[in-house]
């Protein structure tokens, strides 16, 4: 009986969310300039933009370029990535470890994301959790991961990284 009233309680929960995305996303005015958009709205939008750099993430590892790869991280030296070798701080030296790690394509392999969860936590800053996966000759390998996107300069960038 409670995963019938869960399973329920899912699905008004997405009606409401249909309802408030297709019904009420945005009003217009008599000249049909946009009043104003809902805030789920705006999220799905910023959303939208992170899942479109993470596929452009992918397309920069699967081509070999761990440049094009590092392009949606922050260029700071106080960029977090958090792996098995504990918290390693920047740009640069987070580059270097991809580089030690994954020195040619053959050992890139082919680079896929599956995102569980995104969650926007304010207008910039975002949260990503999902799983990755590399498919290589020798030996496939897969992991998770949570990033922390924000916003900086009118550009979503990942400033924390923990993949494991």
């Amino acid at each position: 009986m409670l995963k019938y009233q869960n399973h329920t309680k899912k699905l008004i929960a997405f009606a409401i969310g249909l309802f408030l995305l297709f019904g009420c996303s945005s009003e217009k005015l008599a000249n049909d300039e946009v009043a104003f958009e809902t805030p789920l709205v705006q999220n799905i939008e910023e959303l939208n933009s992170i899942r479109n750099i993470m596929i452009d993430q992918e397309i920069a590892w699967n081509s070999g370029s761990l440049e094009g790869f590092m392009q949606a991280y922050w260029n700071s030296e106080d960029l977090s990535f958090i792996g098995s070798r504990g918290l390693q701080k920047g740009w640069q030296r987070t580059l270097d470890n991809y580089k030690k790690s994954y020195p040619d394509k053959e050992t890139m392999g082919i680079l896929k994301f599956d995102i569980l969860e995104m969650k926007m936590i304010d207008s910039d800053n975002a949260f990503v959790i999902g799983k990755w996966q590399l498919q290589r000759k020798e030996q496939d390998i897969d992991g998770h991961f949570s990033l922390w996107w924000k916003k900086i300069n009118q550009e979503w960038l990942i400033v924390a990284d923990h993949s494991s």
